[in-house]
């Protein structure tokens, strides 16, 4: 209804914001009754050979899952949702089996933040949460296999998260396959004497405690000293996205400080070429490649050994070996394990005053420092803006190609957790090293050659200097003599490294999945058996961990599961009778439950295995040799281009090399959707107005008479302009906002939200409705009446341009093209069936109840949902005449036109003739006729 119509004004029989609210939830009813949207599986309990789409090509489209949030769904989250519904929809009328699921990823921090707050335990915040989006997305009319939902919190689903823990945990990597194998493959090459322990000793002269520390050193998931980041004011290690620029807690700005906490972590690192090579299999965004590779940080280079002290060596990694003769001093980080050993108890002669950092002996400038470097994030840390600051530790190493001594520092620049934790610094060919040269009076030795008169670390390609039987050689062969040299010599070896870093998969919260883990009297990590699946999260009214004063770096988390002594105390039979054990007191992160669940959705109910191998191969399995797998098409915003989606491809590579699934990448296609954003206004004060009550003027806008400023953002309740899609479906009927969305602008592309303009989308819905239902008495006044020849090549014009439009998620130009058909059938004294069915059906992937309703109306006695999707007759896609520009010497001079199948000799003589006032009786030197573009004569 426009504004300016009243009630009154309105026809009895218009679609209108009230016909909608009875229209949808009838429709929403009738799907959900009738199982529409459910997708048979190949086998087991989920499959069903009377289904219309049994046996029918397949296709697995997924949204990536959403927290369930406390503040439910806004505009701006269903955009993907109703794209791949549009979609899914489109293709099951096309023929597919489609597979379009949704679950809830519940697990998470602010459900855990609000127990804390309120003592209401998390899991009834979490499934309130669920059903409330549950409800708004079934009100939006998304088409989803509801026998297929699930959240991550569910104990039924989080029983295959920790059997997949165990899978990793019980594997080990091996570098001469380049995969996972089970790690009873690695005993037994112990056990035959295959494979050295690493002191040497025969595998049968160690004790069962020994045994076991050699093998958990090559599980996939192990415990280890890490550094993380700890905040004593919250009382948990925070993940790095957790912490700010400035060091301190996103939530509640405490400090946090760099520690070594015994942690699990998951050898993802193992993965790293895997990782980097299999993205060329992907039909990915080019960009999200690029950060995945960048985040991995595969690096080509050689490990090199420089004795420092007595028997210590200290092992850098270099991606420029060929510089070796320019490392004029090393750099330690603060927390390298090697640091104690080898700072003496005084400065050694010759040390200069600005090496020390004003302290009287190395062992307090060590002190010092490291406390310093503890407080800073590793952001901060890295930045390359930052002044460059060290302490000489008071040791010295020595250059292996040329014995020169150069002094060892320890600087905030270097990570503990990257590469060896420790570098060779050349400042003639790294910038970095410069600067810190620069700072601290350290010598600078050039070894590539500069241009003539340039300042600064060169590091391009130019011949070697300064480099004994390296000099004039370039970059390249330089690197290879050198890494043949050091092997030769026994001083390092070629390698490869990766930026990536082992996964941190430790939380000190209640709010997670538990570990299937135990500690026996030795210490030591012991796997539960899978009969014991799941561990259930244990109830509890303490969901805190442990504070400290915010400033205590050397506290000591205690985590919430670790009070409960009933459970963390228990007695087993593990198969050598009762015993007692400890339960792990940590929790799994977040991404755990997100990092597999593609593959539940397939096989949601079975509790025999994590998924049936028949029904893994059809929906997910490889089309052919060449084919990765996966999901067929996966949506969701580019902010997960990293973590999630590099954990996900690391779970799913183990699982495929352990043989429980066929695809070797879980997400084939990856689209990433746009944002909607929305306006904010704010008054002379600065102070956020609500925005639905501001109004525009002449260009300027008010709040009541007061001139407001406008800014462009995000939505979110403290900018006041939050819509949600319940605001929407009440004001327009959930149809038109699917409409609106789709319309806005392309999917990729993020674009402001302005509700008032979603009246265009209701406009064009009142239109198609108005070709079938007369809105004064309410008949249908559709003829059998044929279309004439025009309005027919229309139609099917637009049916070939709708279906590519579809094909390739286009689907604001798709709408275009339907508002333009209907446009073009409004005029006409009669709706024809012959145009009205296919534009009702084209229609129903945006607007379903609409077109449902329409459908019904039209004598159909069953859903559309898998109606054929209409098809182009090719004889309609021909065009009656092509017209040619005709130029004369460059310039069009006129234009002929022909019938599409005319000779070469035919549009050559209309061209001359429409023509021949510019030749103006000139004889032309030459005539080109390209067919179906123009025709070129040259006099």
């Amino acid at each position: 209804m426009s504004e300016s119509e009243t009630n009154a004004d309105v026809p009895p029989y218009r679609y209108t914001a009230a016909l909608a609210a009875e229209i949808e939830p009838r429709w929403q009813e009738f799907w959900s009754g009738h199982g529409t949207f459910h997708a048979p599986n190949p086998t087991g309990e989920l499959a069903d050979p009377e289904h219309p789409r049994a046996g029918a090509p397949k296709l697995h489209v997924q949204d990536m899952f959403p927290y369930p949030s406390g503040a439910g769904l806004h505009v701006g989250h269903p955009l993907g949702y109703i794209g791949t519904d549009c979609y899914t929809r489109y293709k099951r009328m096309a023929g597919y089996n489609v597979l379009h699921p949704m679950g809830f990823d519940a697990f998470g921090l602010p459900a855990e933040q609000y127990a804390v707050q309120t003592g209401t335990h998390p899991r009834i915040t979490t499934e309130a949460n669920v059903e409330r989006y549950r409800g708004q997305l079934r009100r939006l009319g998304l088409a989803y296999d509801e026998r297929r939902s699930f959240s991550t919190t569910d104990p039924e689903y989080y029983r295959w998260t920790q059997w997949i823990f165990l899978q990793v945990f019980n594997s080990w990597f091996d570098p001469s396959d380049a995969k996972a194998k089970p790690i009873e493959i690695l005993v037994s090459q112990f056990e035959a004497g295959e494979r050295e322990t690493p002191d040497g000793r025969a595998w049968a002269e160690l004790s069962d405690v020994e045994r076991r520390q050699v093998i958990n050193d090559y599980r996939l998931a192990y415990v280890s000293e890490a550094p993380v980041n700890w905040c004593p004011g919250l009382g948990t290690v925070l993940a790095n996205e957790e912490v700010t620029p400035d060091g301190r807690s996103e939530r509640g700005n405490f400090p946090v400080f760099k520690r070594s906490l015994k942690q699990w972590m998951m050898r993802i690192t193992s993965y790293g070429d895997r990782l980097v090579d299999d993205l060329d299999t992907l039909d990915w965004p080019e960009p999200v490649k690029l950060m995945q590779r960048n985040w991995i940080g595969r690096s080509k280079g050689a490990h090199v050994d420089f004795p420092v002290g007595g028997d210590d060596v200290i092992s850098v990694f270099t991606t420029r070996p060929d510089t070796l003769f320019g490392a004029t001093y090393m750099v330690l980080a603060p927390e390298h394990t090697l640091v104690d050993s080898v700072v003496p108890a005084a400065w050694p002669e010759g040390t200069k005053a600005v090496w020390t950092g004003g302290h009287a002996s190395p062992g307090e400038a060590v002190a010092a420092y490291r406390a310093e470097a503890a407080a800073k994030t590793e952001e901060e840390r890295t930045a390359d803006a930052k002044v460059k600051t060290g302490v000489f530790t008071g040791a010295y190493a020595t250059n292996p190609v040329n014995g020169a001594r150069i002094p060892v520092f320890i600087a905030d620049y270097v990570l503990a957790g990257y590469g060896t934790g420790a570098i060779m610094a050349v400042p003639g060919q790294d910038e970095r090293d410069w600067a810190f040269a620069e700072v601290f009076d350290l010598p600078i030795i050039r070894t590539v050659q500069a241009p003539d008169g340039f300042d600064g670390a060169f590091t391009g390609d130019a011949p070697a200097i300064n480099s004994d039987w390296l000099n004039g050689m370039g970059v390249a062969d330089a690197k290879a003599a050198m890494i043949s040299w050091l092997e030769e010599h026994g001083h390092g070896r070629g390698a490869t490294t990766f930026r990536l870093r082992d996964w941190l998969f430790s939380r000190q919260r209640y709010w997670g999945e538990p570990f299937p883990i135990v500690y026996d009297e030795t210490g030591l990590p012991v796997a539960l058996p899978e009969s014991m699946l799941p561990v259930v999260l244990p109830d509890t009214d303490d969901f805190s961990p442990r504070t400290f004063d915010p400033d205590d770096e050397h506290s000591e988390p205690e985590t919430p599961l670790s009070r409960k002594k009933d459970w963390v105390t228990v007695e087993l039979d593990l198969g050598d009778g009762p015993r007692v054990y400890t339960r792990e007191t940590n929790t799994m992160p977040q991404w755990a439950g997100s990092c597999w669940y593609e593959l539940r959705y397939l096989d949601p109910h079975n509790d025999k295995v994590l998924v049936d191998p028949e029904n893994e191969a059809y929906w997910m399995g490889p089309k052919d040799s060449a084919d990765c797998g996966g999901v067929d098409l996966y949506v969701g915003g580019v902010e997960h281009a990293v973590l999630h989606l590099l954990y996900a491809r690391f779970w799913h590579k183990v699982l495929y090399d352990l043989g429980h699934i066929s695809s070797f990448e879980p997400f084939r296609k990856l689209f990433n959707q746009g944002y909607i954003q929305a306006y904010a206004f704010r008054d002379a004060r600065g102070v956020i107005v609500p925005a639905e009550e501001v109004v525009e003027r002449d260009g300027k806008w008010y709040f009541g008479e007061q001139e407001v400023d406008r800014e462009y953002g995000k939505m979110g309740k403290s900018l006041k302009n939050v819509v949600t899609p319940d605001d929407m479906s009440e004001q327009y009927g959930a149809d038109t906002f699917r409409v609106y969305e789709m319309a806005m602008g392309p999917l990729d592309v993020s674009r402001p939200w302005d509700t008032r303009a979603a009246v265009g989308s209701q406009r064009f819905l009142q239109r198609v409705w108005r070709l079938v239902v007369d809105e004064e008495t309410g008949a249908v006044r559709v003829t059998d009446d044929p279309l004439d020849a025009a309005t027919r090549r229309v139609l099917h014009r637009t049916i070939d341009g709708v279906r590519e439009d579809m094909d390739e998620l286009r689907f604001n130009t798709a709408i275009a093209k339907l508002i333009q058909l209907t446009n073009t059938l409004t005029p006409l004294g009669t709706t024809s069936r012959e145009a009205i069915e296919p534009l009702v059906l084209m229609t129903s992937p945006f607007a379903p109840h609409l077109a449902e309703e329409l459908w019904r109306k039209l004598g159909h006695e069953d859903t559309l949902a898998y109606a054929d999707f209409p098809v182009p007759d090719p004889a309609q896609l021909v065009a009656e005449s092509v017209t040619y520009p005709v130029q004369v010497n460059g310039k069009v001079r006129g234009r002929v036109e022909v019938a599409p199948d005319a000779s070469e000799e035919t549009v050559r003589t209309a061209a001359l003739e429409s023509v021949a006032e510019a030749l103006a009786g000139r004889e032309p030197r030459k005539v080109i006729v390209v067919a179906g573009r123009l025709v070129s004569v040259v006099v």
